[in-house]
């Protein structure tokens, strides 16, 4: 459910389009520090440059409107950014620096690898416990207590600022809307403003944890926030859901939905693999605070934990297989005991590389292309151009209050990326208001964020673009009040 949910990406009229058109310029603006001799202010303006931008304009552009066109996101972002680095190199090679765009595209590759390593072992973890039926016990739980909408408004969204810091907020807005979906029935307009509400608590609730959202976690790995660090916008994250929460409640009528009676069970080791879960974050914030190591390593040290789990249980179910086989004769035994908890349902031993191939490799390489793109374009200078203007001319404080709007448009990913690479120099508070604004700044359009667009998927129809547009007004006051909190909280940290 969850993979095939991420597949479901984008859709966007004309007019938003012609927005981002304009607000995409804003993250492409990166990595023109240290360009050795390359005279970057000359290649900002000439036609090599020029024709980069276009090439990522027309690549996120297709990207925007992968559920029209049924093309994977990942592969005009691949393609953009070869041909980038192609004009990189060329541009430089004109200016006698025949290495220097190699050096600089290993710099954003080592920027991947961290990145992706990471997600693959969280994502990893999160099929697993899918699989193993963790997730179905709980949309069950909730969906069979005879709670009113308006009760299921505020568990759900609760539920999601809770969980989104732990299992990311893509992984939590699928599973509540999940829940939503299943008690909704026919009340289009309850699950509406419902997933409305979850996908707002799932990024708020991410914000606040290194764990919650790519953003954040992006942060983390950059040594910018320290782990507990995050904690501080605990406050302003809350603040930001339940302004907006507070608000689209009154739209939620206080009656109870019809009954509805399933029963779950949970697979054999299914608690251990939420133990190992917390184990293996508990080792990347152990490897990174302590022994001063990248906290990929952590993740993947805790991936390899759960592949000799999994070994256990593919020994196990072999032992099952082989025993029931042997007392029934291949018969009808045999055949019943496939509806058993205990056994597989396909028949054969559990394989953890089953879930590991789950995870959504779409995702991680569109996330290569991105980063690769947006690096290629910062390789040409617009950094400096860009980054005096937001950081110098306007000021840390409004330019990072214009992030979060440029987050719901372009999306938060490739934004947070430019604003790391920029590395303009802010105090703490400062790092921690455009962590909060990259992340819940998101949530005012559909598109602006991962777990959004995941919804409009899990939800065709009911949760859409305009349905979202509706409440943004709802959602721009939240994410002002997040950020009047945050300065009342925090205020410390600006000094």
């Amino acid at each position: 459910m969850l993979t095939n949910s991420l597949n479901l990406k984008r859709n966007i009229i004309t007019s938003p389009l012609v927005i981002f058109l304009v607000l995409s310029l804003i993250p492409v603006m990166v990595f023109a520090a240290s360009a050795g001799s390359v005279n970057t202010a000359q290649l900002t303006s000439s036609w090599l440059g020029y024709l980069a931008i276009g090439i990522f304009v027309l690549a996120y552009a297709l990207i925007i409107l992968e559920e029209n066109i049924h093309l994977k996101k990942s592969k005009p972002a691949v393609v953009a950014a070869g041909i980038i680095w192609v004009l990189v190199a060329v541009a430089y090679i004109q200016q006698g620096e025949t290495h220097l765009a190699e050096e600089l595209v290993r710099h954003n590759l080592l920027e991947f690898v961290e990145l992706f390593l990471f997600l693959l072992a969280a994502m990893t973890y999160i099929n697993t416990m899918e699989e193993r039926g963790i997730f179905n016990l709980l949309r069950v739980k909730l969906v069979s207590q005879g709670f009113t909408f308006r009760q299921i408004f505020w568990i759900t969204g609760l539920l999601a600022f809770f969980i989104s810091p732990i299992a990311d907020n893509l992984t939590t807005a699928l599973l509540m809307a999940a829940v939503i979906t299943a008690v909704g029935g026919n009340n289009i307009k309850f699950i509406s403003i419902a997933c409305i509400n979850v996908v707002v608590a799932a990024n708020a609730g991410g914000a606040f944890s290194p764990f919650g959202d790519i953003t954040t976690l992006m942060v983390w790995q950059a040594g910018l926030v320290e782990f507990q660090g995050f904690f501080a916008l605990f406050i302003p994250s809350l603040v930001n859901w339940l302004v907006t929460a507070g608000i689209m409640s009154f739209a939620i009528a206080n009656e109870k939905p019809d009954a509805v009676n399933e029963e779950a069970q949970v697979k054999f080791g299914a608690w251990i693999v939420v133990g190992l879960f917390i184990l293996t974050i508990s080792m990347a914030v152990s490897f990174h605070n302590f022994l001063y190591l990248p906290p990929v390593l952590g993740m993947m040290t805790g991936l390899g934990l759960l592949k000799l789990f999994g070994y256990y249980l593919q020994l196990r179910d072999s032992s099952y297989m082989h025993g029931v086989k042997s007392i029934s004769g291949d018969t009808e035994i045999f055949e019943n005991s496939m509806d058993s908890n205990e056994f597989p349902k396909d028949g054969k031993p559990y394989d953890i590389y089953k879930n590991l191939q789950r995870a959504e490799w779409d995702t991680l390489i569109f996330f290569y292309g991105i980063i690769l793109c947006v690096g290629g374009l910062g390789a040409f200078g617009y950094l400096a151009l860009v980054s005096e203007f937001m950081y110098g001319d306007l000021g840390a404080t409004t330019a990072n209050i214009i992030v979060g709007f440029a987050s719901a448009i372009v999306d938060n990913i490739p934004v947070m990326f430019a604003v790391l690479e920029m590395r303009p120099d802010m105090s703490q508070g400062q790092w921690l208001l455009v962590t909060l604004t990259a992340g819940v700044g998101g949530s005012m359009l559909s598109i602006g964020s991962a777990a959004g667009v995941a919804v409009m998927g899990q939800a065709r129809g009911v949760y859409t673009f305009f349905a979202h547009l509706k409440w943004s007004w709802a959602i721009m006051l939240g994410y002002f009040a997040s950020i009047v909190a945050h300065f009342m909280v925090n205020g410390n940290a600006f000094v």
